[in-house]
């Protein structure tokens, strides 16, 4: 929308300047023209009479004309004059009055005539009169007595001058007098008051009368006025001054100035409102001046006519004045008559039409003489305002004259008629180059001349086709319009014009260029005074322009201050201080357009602090505090801040008082008797606290009694023979008056003793002396001053000294909860023998000895109280299987009582802590060995120890947990025919008849078998008993991350790399490989996933390799490197064996032997006979195959024997030489409901069985389920 509002202004605007452009259609100044007046003087043309006279006459035509004047309708002859002159190729006057001359001389109506072959040309009627300002008048000004509350009006009467003068009053000081709604200056100069106060009372009021054509100011003598004051004043409702009655008339010419005024009197001062009767006042034209006293209107026109009321009105009345305006209008043109060029036969017409209120008269002339006495031209004819001419000829050139007037003046038009036969010219320069900014109007000038009036044509391009259509706008002056242009608009268009004489064409060049835009515009900001701030202001623009960025601040110039700092794109303000608020303003300029944005700063600080603080309503108790807050600093007020001083006590002490909301500015403070209070005010905003304000007036408040007694009176015995009491004295202002005291009194309670009182000062304390041991005591305390007592103080009880307990608790009994926890419970002592008040029991009780270590310790007494009246307690933290003493005694303010006898009781055994250590050392292919310490505290008599294990394999699995029970007064163990290079889990905990303790866990690994790494499968141990199950593992952290067993099968062009992995899980890992003993950089590939195999492909054949493994996100962590050889490349294909004759004809024969024997040895066999074979395996029998007795080993126990060795790889066939289906290895679903396992793509297992899991040994006491033995463990390497 903003877009097309834009484009139809400057359409708009376009469209004016064509038209002012045909208004000047000018003929060039080497042809033949009639003159033409180019300047002249105003009508009404008021001259300074110490200077020369100057009256312009200027005009132009071919030939050059000849000037001649007229004064008061005459002839006037200049060279008769020597002070008159005339400039030189002008018509201009020139009155010499500076050498004796008088202006007054030459006051009257002056016209000009400029004159060639082809006519005359004639100026307004000049008018010059001489600027006049005449002195005040003699006068006696009597002074002025007026009574308080009447009205006033001091009249001024200017001397009349040429212009009227411009009136305003001062004083004697030259200083202007201060104007209200009360007093006020009326359009007439006088200064009216509307009623009069007793500060109107002065001796220099001035009226003043500037005339500015002489730059004088004529000063009237003096007024006084003295104001005399009469109580009580009479309130009187409003009266008009001026004007005077109930109605005026007005006329106003039209496109001046409508200026109405309504000044009234009244007590109280009337307010003066203004409304048009039948309508509205008109929008954006009215204004309200001298405080809605006077109605201005702006360019007035016959719709303004009608009727105006003011009404003025106070709370006593009102009064109206109704001003009825008519609005008449001097001679204004509807169409002026504007030359015209014919060739000879041609035909046209000039127009001539005004209007007015009344409407004017329209008369003709030509060459200055009115058109009926002229000489006759048969080509015109004169229709009221218009003149017709056909077929003219070169004789018909002339300049016409259009007079319209009416009663309010008169309009003269001039406008030749120009007859010429002219070729086509064109006055725009060639090749004019146009620069415009795209999506704006583009016009293309072909300003033109000839007669006949030419046709124009324009093209585009060298070739181009007339221009035409919707895209483009032909004006009458030859200007090419285009609407929109874009870039593709610009190139070279083509301006031909051609009437019957002939054609010519000129050529003009458009350029349409990219608009400048603000991209990142300054955006509001607030700041805190002394911060800093930065505007950004970043441009786009055509590359062929060359922008300026300008800062603006309130629309105009920065200041000139080091603070601001204008960087390329931006503005820096430094140090930010209150005057930098305001509007900032980037602007972009090029050559052809200009763009901005604006950003408002707004400064915020603390509010400046408050003034004028008043006190009002000053009573005994209370007084209003009002004041006026200072400047928010752009920060609204939150709340005022009030506090006060006393400055009887504590001068330049500043207390808080209260606080109200920021809107207020009044607040009745509470007071306190016999004070001298100051106030200040505090103003707080968002920013922080102001400056307190100036403080307020000081404020003594009269004495009287205390309104209020101390607090917190108490009473305590410091010896069992006192009583202390003690109070909160008051406070400052608490006393209310002098001579602040207190009465202290005190009584036995329940005696029915009277009271003892005593009155003391300046003390808080007072202590009775002699009293009863810890006996209840009735107590109060009284303030009292000068002025009397306070009210009845409330009475408190208290009691005298207390003494230690008499007696110890008795009975005590210790009832054993469990190992740790007793509960010991006492008979309570009588009350009377506590002394004091009963705080609680305490019990202390300490450890004789442990009862496992059978030696004495050092006694550290232990200590638990148990607040208030209570029989019972619990001993917690207690160690299992001691001996213990314990004693209890009461507690009372005073101190401990007697201690009970003391009771020996035992806690019984508990479940030990961990063992001290466990270590593990001397790792062989197949053995660790473990040595630990005791318990620390055994709790009781140690039975055993359990230690647990199990490997972990390289995923991180835990495999099946074997246990062994260890007698307890072992410190190491052997651990044989474990697995080589496999790390093992331990858990180990000690016993007691309770149970078991906390467990101690390790972890360690036995060393690798050096021999074993060149095969691809691997051989593993087994304990003496072997079960073919596969383990089930759990998931556990490595200790440490590492990759090994890094191993490469090769092929001729490549090789497959596998490796196994210990560390964090999600690891992405890579292999690095290179040709061996070479020194270039090694080769990368990345393993998709975290698998732990890759195959390098592209290997050139029989090459040595060099490989490692790495891991992502481990940095420098690499497996060591491993070396391999790719086979050798074949020259020809390669032969298939099993496609050999001879190689079937030996199978063949092969397997008829094998029938053969096959067939013999059944037959002997049914025969019931031995072969050889069968007789060498019963006399050398294999131990390895033999069944186990049962005194060998059983399934459920760990042995490290020497001679159970390892089985032969691949033994696993029992002792009765049958394989049964639940022994063998051979299927994957004796593990479970089906096979749940998963293959990599190399056919390597990862995945888990879905047999019966062992269960994870817990942290604690409890163990897991023990596992049968013939678990057995396989390999995990």
């Amino acid at each position: 929308m903003m877009t097309k509002k834009t484009i139809s202004a400057s359409r708009a605007s376009l469209i004016l300047f064509l038209c002012q452009m045909i208004t000047a259609l000018e003929v060039p100044l080497d042809l033949s023209q009639p003159p033409t007046i180019t300047q002249q003087s105003p009508k009404d043309y008021i001259v300074d009479p110490r200077e020369n006279i100057v009256i312009q006459c200027e005009a132009k035509g071919k030939p050059p004309p000849s000037f001649s004047w007229t004064r008061n309708g005459t002839h006037f002859d200049i060279d008769k004059d020597a002070r008159v002159t005339v400039k030189p190729n002008s018509g201009t006057l020139v009155i010499n009055i500076m050498n004796g001359g008088k202006a007054e001389a030459y006051e009257g109506v002056y016209q000009c005539t400029a004159r060639n072959e082809r006519g005359a040309a004639i100026s307004n009627n000049i008018v010059i009169r001489p600027s006049r300002s005449p002195l005040w008048t003699k006068e006696k000004v009597e002074p002025k007595h007026v009574r308080e509350g009447d009205p006033l009006v001091l009249h001024c009467s200017p001397p009349v001058g040429l212009p009227p003068p411009i009136i305003f009053w001062m004083d004697n000081s030259f200083q202007r007098l201060p104007q209200n709604e009360r007093v006020s200056q009326g359009l007439n100069g006088d200064l009216y008051f509307s009623n009069v106060k007793p500060e109107d009372t002065r001796e220099d009021y001035i009226c003043y009368a500037r005339f500015n054509h002489t730059q004088t100011i004529q000063q009237k003598q003096p007024i006084s006025v003295k104001v005399f004051s009469t109580k009580p004043l009479t309130e009187r409702r409003p009266t008009l001054l001026t004007p005077v009655g109930s109605t005026s008339n007005k006329v106003e010419l039209r496109g001046n100035v409508l200026l109405l005024e309504c000044i009234a009197e009244g007590l109280p001062t009337p307010v003066i409102r203004w409304i048009k009767e039948g309508g509205e006042l008109p929008i954006n034209r009215t204004f309200f001046e001298n405080f809605k006293k006077t109605l201005k209107i702006i360019e007035v026109s016959e719709a303004d006519s009608g009727k105006y009321k003011c009404v003025a009105r106070n709370p006593l009345g009102s009064t109206h004045h109704t001003i009825t305006v008519t609005v008449k209008a001097a001679p204004y043109w509807i169409t002026a008559p504007r030359n015209l060029v014919l060739s000879p036969g041609e035909d046209g017409t000039l127009i001539c039409r005004a209007n007015g209120n009344p409407k004017p008269n329209i008369s003709w002339l030509t060459n200055g003489v009115p058109i009926a006495i002229a000489p006759e031209d048969p080509s015109r004819k004169v229709d009221g305002d218009t003149i017709i001419f056909s077929d003219v000829q070169e004789r018909s050139s002339a300049v016409y004259q259009c007079n319209a007037s009416n009663e309010y003046g008169y309009l003269l038009a001039n406008a030749f008629v120009n007859v010429l036969a002219e070729p086509p010219r064109i006055l725009t320069p060639a090749n004019k180059l146009y620069q415009i900014i795209a999506n704006n109007p583009a016009l293309l000038d072909c300003a033109f001349f000839g007669s006949p009036v030419p046709e124009i044509e324009w093209f585009k391009g060298v070739k181009g086709s007339i221009l035409h259509g919707d895209l483009y706008v032909f004006h009458d002056n030859g200007t090419l319009e285009i609407p929109v242009a874009q870039k593709d608009s610009t190139g070279t268009y083509t301006c031909v014009a051609r009437n019957k004489l002939g054609k010519v064409q000129n050529e003009v060049h458009l350029e349409v260029k990219d608009p400048t835009m603000i991209i990142k515009q300054p955006e509001y900001k607030i700041i805190q005074k002394g911060g800093q701030v930065s505007f950004e202001c970043t441009i786009k623009h055509d590359r062929t322009l060359m922008p300026t960025i300008t800062w603006l601040k309130d629309n105009g110039e920065l200041p000139v201050d080091e603070r601001f700092i204008i960087h390329k794109d931006s503005l820096a303000i430094m140090n930010v201080t209150d005057k930098d608020d305001g509007t900032y303003t980037c602007v972009a300029n090029t050559t052809l357009d200009s763009v901005s944005a604006s950003a408002v700063l707004t400064v915020v600080d603390r509010p400046d602090p408050p003034f004028d603080l008043e006190l009002t309503d000053q009573l005994e108790r209370s007084i209003q505090l009002s004041w006026i807050p200072g400047y928010d600093n752009n920060s609204p007020i939150t709340n005022f801040v009030i506090e006060y001083e006393d400055g009887m006590r504590e001068p330049g002490v500043w207390h808080y008082q209260t606080e109200v909301h920021g809107t207020q500015t009044t607040v009745q403070l509470k007071l306190s008797p016999y004070v001298n209070y100051s106030f200040r005010v505090i103003a707080v905003n968002e920013i922080g606290r102001s400056q307190p304000s100036e403080a307020s007036e000081q404020y003594l408040t009269k004495a009287a009694k205390p309104d209020e007694n101390p607090s917190g009176v108490q009473g305590i015995g410091s010896e069992p023979d006192n009583l202390v009491i003690i109070w909160e004295p008051l406070k400052g202002f608490q006393s209310n008056g002098p001579g602040l005291q207190y009465k202290v009194s005190w009584r036995q309670k329940d005696v029915g003793d009277e009271w003892t009182s005593v009155i003391v000062a300046n003390v808080s304390k007072y202590i009775v002396s002699g009293t009863p041991t810890f006996v209840p005591y009735e107590i109060k305390v009284q303030a009292l001053n000068d002025l009397g007592y306070a009210p009845e103080p409330a009475e408190v009880i208290g009691h005298s000294g207390e003494d230690l307990p008499m007696v110890a608790p008795g009975n005590v009994q210790v009832h054993i909860v469990n190992s740790t926890l007793a509960k010991v419970h006492w008979d309570p002592v009588p009350l009377k023998t506590v002394r004091g008040h009963l705080q609680g029991y305490r019990i202390y009780y300490w450890k004789v000895q442990s009862l496992s270590k059978r030696r004495r310790r050092h006694v550290e007494k232990k200590i638990l109280t148990f607040s208030g009246n209570k029989t019972h307690g619990m001993l917690p933290g207690l160690e299992p299987y001691s001996s213990y003493k314990l004693n209890v005694r009461v507690v009372n303010g005073k101190g401990e009582g007697p201690a009970s006898p003391d009771k020996l009781f035992k806690t019984p055994e508990g479940v030990p802590s961990s063992p001290s250590f466990l270590k593990i050392s001397n790792p062989t292919l197949d053995s660790l060995t473990l040595e630990w310490g005791p318990p620390t505290h055994p709790n009781g008599v140690l039975i055993a120890y359990t230690l647990k294990f199990q490997p972990i394999n390289s995923t991180h699995e835990l495999g099946p947990l074997i246990e062994i029970r260890i007698p307890a007064n072992e410190t190491s163990l052997i651990l044989s025919n474990l697995n080589y290079s496999t790390r093992y889990k331990f858990y180990f905990y000690a016993q007691t008849s309770v149970g078991s303790g906390s467990q101690i866990t390790e972890e360690a690994v036995t060393i690798m078998d050096e021999g074993k790494l060149g095969y691809s499968e691997t051989l593993f141990a087994t304990s003496p008993v072997i079960h073919t199950v596969h383990p089930t593992f759990y998931k556990v952290r490595p200790v440490y991350p590492r990759i090994r067993n890094v191993t490469a099968s090769a092929a001729e062009t490549y090789a497959n790399i596998s490796w196994e992995y210990e560390g964090p899980d999600h690891v992405n890992f890579y292999v690095e490989y290179g040709v061996a003993g070479s020194k270039e950089d090694w080769k990368k590939e990345i393993v998709n996933g975290s698998r732990s195999f890759f195959v390098l492909k592209g290997l050139t054949p029989g090459t040595s390799y060099k490989v490692r493994v790495g891991a992502e996100g481990l940095s420098g962590f690499v497996s060591s490197e491993d070396v391999f050889e790719t086979g050798p490349a074949m020259a020809s294909r390669q032969v298939d064996i099993a496609t050999q004759g001879w190689f079937i004809g030996l199978m063949c024969a092969v397997a008829l032997l094998i029938l053969i024997l096959l067939i013999v040895c059944f037959i002997r066999r049914n025969k019931g006979g031995k072969y050889p074979v069968k007789e060498k395996e019963d006399a050398h029998a294999d131990p390895e195959i033999q069944p186990m007795k049962e005194d060998d080993g059983t399934f459920g126990e760990y042995s490290d024997a020497e001679d159970h060795k390892p089985l032969k790889k691949g033994s696993r066939t029992p002792s009765d030489r049958t394989v049964k289906k639940e022994d063998s290895d051979d299927s994957l679903v004796d593990y479970g409901e089906g096979v749940n396992g998963q293959f990599n793509e190399d056919g390597s297992f990862i995945g888990q069985y879905s047999g019966k899991k062992e269960k994870e040994p817990a942290e604690g006491n409890e163990s897991s389920e023990a596992p049968s033995p013939v678990n057995a463990m396989n390999s995990f390497v």
